[in-house]
Parts: structure tokens; sequence; C-alpha cells
């Protein structure tokens, strides 16, 4: 997603193999979590010889939370405070710690909802500028 984010453009696709290559990571297990990003909604394929993957929105409309949800489900350090089914436990009346990971969650939700891939694109840029700055100095 990172790399569909820093090379975004709503009219020409990336193909897989660039992204793979990029990330070194297998074309197969790519392809694996592109399909479920893709019933997600958040990219869209593109067939043909000029094909490949587009974001379905623009960077700063994705949040990472929705990334981590498509592909790893809801959120929760335990099943008992899980997004999905919160009350699932049936010892949550008495469970004293039932608190302290819901707030876990609710911090780690607030993170990953408050941060977009626009963030991440810019925190890699000031990260390559830093490393380039760094360069001069060896």
């Amino acid at each position: 997603m990172l790399e569909l984010a820093q090379n975004y453009n709503p009219s020409e696709p990336t193909p897989l193999f660039q992204i793979a290559e990029k990330q070194g990571i297998s074309e197969g297990y790519l392809e694996q979590m592109m399909t479920v990003l893709r019933k997600g909604g958040l990219v869209r394929s593109v067939r043909g010889a000029q094909g490949g993957y587009l974001l379905s929105r623009a960077p700063e409309k994705i949040s990472t939370g929705e990334i981590i949800r498509c592909l790893e489900g809801p959120l929760g350090p335990t099943g008992c405070v899980s997004e999905e089914d919160p009350e699932m436990c049936g010892r949550s009346d008495i469970c004293v710690t039932r608190a302290l990971w819901e707030k876990v969650r609710s911090s780690v939700a607030d993170v990953l909802d408050g941060t977009t891939l626009e963030d991440l694109c810019q925190e890699a840029e000031k990260m390559r500028r830093s490393r380039e700055a760094n360069m001069y100095y060896i």
C-alpha cells in the first residue's frame, strides 16, 4: 500500500512485479494480499499489458487502521476486547484486566486510524532526506 501511495497516480496502475521487487515480497504472496485489499475496497486492479494496481482513494483518505483491519481483521490485543465482538467473554463483568485491554485497543485504534498513507509517505520522505544528508558527512 505504501508503494502505491508513494507512486500515486489515479490513472496509472503499478504492476505487481514492480511492487514485489521494490518491497522484497514474492509476487505470489503479494497477489494474495492484493486480492484481500481489492475485496476490501482499498485497491483496484487493472488488467492488460499496462495493468497493475491502483489505490481506490487518494493516500490521504486511507488510514492505516483500514489496511490493518482489512488484512488482519478487527483490532484487539485479546479476543475479549475485539472490535468485532467485545462482549464475547463470559467473564467481562468480573475481569479486572478488561479495562486495561480496552484502553490498549483504543490507543492502538486511535494511532492507526489517525495515520494515513499520506502521513507514511511524508515520513518516508523525511527518512530519505535524512539519509542523503548524512551521506555528505561520512
